[in-house]
């Protein structure tokens, strides 16, 4: 869905992220000063009358518990077109799965720390089974980090797959994400507890040894899944006692497994009861300590949103600014100039001093820009707001100028001997998205394309091992006959997915 303003009462402030159902929004309580995270179901299964049931029971499922470890639900409405959303605690610390892609192999975890998010998950799980509600899709993108306090505090979400007990004890859907759901959920068969037991254990086995104990591509795989590998090894010399816990958990027999959630953490803090030899171990009093530590790299939520954005004149820009070449998409890279002349005018400034977003330590400031049309908009680093041009570009083999917007720390931000970061957006014309993405042979390592087709298509390529961080390339179509191109440089991943998720656009 295109960029909101206003879900409701709440102020919209960027989107968090998507999936195949509902999209997720960052947005602000005005009335209780506080930011929070609203779903919203696609508008693609509005009339689609099991989806659009699951979504309301979820926030039901959620409102029925009260535990910290479980996310809160603190309002429901819907939209003028009919789709209802949730608004949400907002999980400023990201999820498990960030921290894990963030530390591959989980190293970034210390063993009590890993038991301490298996300890507050599982109580989170004991919540909802005491509820009668089952979770059936317990994994690391499902476990959210939400700072209280000036701790961190895990909490379970995403119940699209919940299900009441009574209900999945006569009918159970076949679904869950493969390597973490139990054999029997796998199989279509009527579910208890213990199902979300088989999945918190593979979580366990995973932050412990680093690894997954499978690898499962299908459901198919998932029902019938063999012994998993020793959970010790030579790098992490964990106890026999803690590997036996965790197989039994494992068990592909429910019946061999423990009677609930509660007693499979209280067996497997007992197992490292007193533990504390290897690199694995905690030989000082602060590797002992379980508390999580805070991640200042991900995304927090900045001050109260301030007034309206009001046009501000800046000084002449010093010289031409680069942008890409929206031909690169389609043929081999090949850069080209955007001359700016004059002064750049009608840019906005939102947030101004009041801080915006913390994107990571040393980078509290952000300032929002919009071009001259106002049809584009991103918020960066204050630092990035060296060199602006806004008034516009000509794309190759055409003679319309579109709404175009770069920023950068300096000139030529984006060419790969220049050290430097920056942000281009522009729009050009197109009814398909690219097959073929700007190459960057100055960088270590493309990753494969991740295309997103709910909401507005998009593509998105990021390289890494570039000379002073990463480049991303993302083309997403806003209109029928419109895509929009954004090039982002950064010296870090955090940076680049921060101006990512800012950038909007408006009537189209």
């Amino acid at each position: 869905m295109s960029h909101p303003t206003r879900l409701g009462r709440y102020a919209v402030r960027r989107r968090i992220g998507s999936g195949g159902f509902a999209t997720v929004w960052l947005a602000y309580d005005e009335q209780l000063d506080s930011p929070v995270a609203i779903k919203v179901l696609a508008d693609n299964w509005t009339e689609d009358h099991h989806v659009l049931q699951r979504f309301v029971e979820e926030g039901r499922y959620l409102r029925r518990v009260e535990s910290p470890h479980v996310v809160p639900v603190y309002d429901a409405g819907e939209l003028e077109d009919g789709r209802p959303y949730l608004v949400m605690a907002y999980a400023d610390q990201g999820t498990l799965a960030d921290r894990l892609d963030a530390e591959p192999g989980a190293e970034g975890l210390t063993v009590p720390q890993a038991v301490e998010v298996v300890r507050q998950v599982g109580a989170g799980l004991t919540a909802l089974h005491a509820r009668g509600i089952l979770h059936r899709d317990v994994k690391p993108a499902n476990v959210l980090f939400r700072t209280v306090d000036g701790a961190v505090r895990v909490m379970l979400g995403d119940l699209g797959l919940g299900k009441a007990l009574d209900m999945s004890s006569r009918l159970t859907m076949v679904a869950g994400t493969p390597t973490f759901v139990a054999p029997e959920q796998a199989q279509a068969e009527p579910l208890d507890a213990r199902a979300d037991q088989y999945s918190l254990a593979v979580l366990t086995y995973l932050l412990l040894a680093g690894r997954a104990p499978y690898a499962h591509a299908t459901l198919t795989a998932a029902a019938a899944p063999g012994p998993p590998p020793p959970l010790p090894t030579p790098d992490r010399p964990l106890p026999e006692a803690t590997d036996a816990v965790v197989r039994r958990a494992l068990a592909r027999d429910r019946e061999e497994r423990f009677p609930d959630v509660a007693s499979f953490v209280a067996a497997l803090e007992e197992s490292l009861e007193g533990w504390r030899e290897g690199p694995w171990g905690a030989d000082d009093a602060a590797a002992a300590a379980p508390a999580l530590p805070l991640d200042p790299d991900l995304t927090q939520a900045g001050a109260r949103p301030g007034p309206p954005p009001a046009a501000v004149a800046t000084a002449p820009v010093p010289g031409p600014v680069p942008a890409p070449d929206p031909a690169v998409v389609a043929a081999p890279r090949s850069r080209r100039r955007w001359a700016v002349a004059g002064l750049v005018g009608g840019l906005a400034l939102l947030l101004g001093g009041a801080g915006g977003y913390l994107w990571h330590a040393g980078r509290t400031e952000q300032v929002r820009l919009v071009d001259d049309q106002g049809s584009l908009g991103v918020a960066v680093p204050g630092d990035w707001e060296r060199v602006v041009a806004a008034d516009g570009w000509t794309p190759p083999n055409d003679d319309v100028t579109y709404p175009a917007l770069s920023v950068g720390t300096v000139a030529d931000w984006n060419v790969p001997s220049t050290s430097g970061e920056g942000v281009f957006l522009g729009l050009f014309p197109g009814t398909e998205l690219p097959t073929t993405m700007p190459q960057h042979p100055e960088c270590e390592e493309a990753q494969e394309p991740v295309t997103e087709t709910t909401g507005d298509p998009s593509r998105t390529v990021v390289h890494t091992g570039c000379p002073d961080g990463i480049t991303v390339e993302r083309v997403v179509q806003v209109a029928g006959n419109r895509l929009l191109w954004v090039q982002v440089r950064s010296a870090d991943r955090a940076t680049a997915n921060g101006v990512l998720d800012s950038v909007d656009t408006y009537g189209i």
